[in-house]
């Protein structure tokens, strides 16, 4: 088994800021490729993902981040699957520092690591409170995947249009897969006027008040 980690990174209209996150993937000590959906873009994305080395997969109309991520899970050739947000940024040897943990354990499936909220120059606001520790949020950038994972869980629920996440790591639990988080920040999240999490945030408590009935009644 080689350790090639795929990271799968959706993206809309993502010319802003994506160069500077292909760039921390590609400062990475470790075997990659990066797998760009470009889900219905009307601005540069596809060029300039393609003019970086990725690989590059079209969404001609827009299908929303869930979609996209499970169009990529199809065409990856790594053995380890990392999700990567195309406005934030990897730290210093982070893929490294989380491939090592399934070195030690070999039972391991997941490994979670920390991110660290920072504000984006462009903000508008610049006095907005973070969070000003570093924190497991199971955010994209953060966790890396055994590519089995997803043989045993399936894809992501296309149902959601946000909080997906939240049911990944409900079904994580519910195969009792194997996870370990680390005293690690892995990746610096980049607070700015266009957050997914702002701009969807009805999707979003929608998603969640399902999810959380769902997991209750399961319960």
């Amino acid at each position: 088994m080689t350790n090639k980690i795929s990271i799968i990174m959706p993206i809309k209209n993502g010319e802003n800021y994506m160069r500077e996150a292909i760039d921390g993937i590609k400062k990475q000590n470790a075997d990659i490729e990066i797998v760009v959906v470009n889900d219905g873009s009307t601005d540069n994305t596809a060029q300039i993902a393609e003019s970086l080395g990725c690989k590059v997969i079209n969404h001609e109309v827009s299908k929303g981040q869930v979609v996209a991520k499970n169009t990529a899970l199809k065409e990856i050739s790594g053995n380890y699957i990392m999700f990567h947000d195309h406005d934030d940024i990897l730290t210093q040897n982070a893929l490294e520092t989380m491939l090592s943990e399934f070195g030690k354990d070999s039972s391991l499936e997941v490994v979670i690591a920390k991110i660290k909220d920072c504000i984006s120059p462009d903000a508008k606001d610049q006095n907005q409170i973070i969070k000003a520790e570093p924190y497991y949020g199971c955010l994209a950038g953060s966790i890396l995947f055994k590519k089995e994972v997803f043989d045993k869980i399936g894809p992501f629920d296309e149902h959601i249009s946000a909080g997906e996440i939240i049911s990944l790591m409900n079904r994580l639990e519910q195969h009792h897969i194997p996870m370990k988080k680390i005293d690690f920040v892995s990746s610096n999240r980049r607070i700015h006027d266009t957050n997914y999490g702002k701009t969807n945030k009805g999707n979003e408590f929608k998603d969640y008040a399902s999810l959380l009935r769902a997991k209750l009644h399961k319960k």
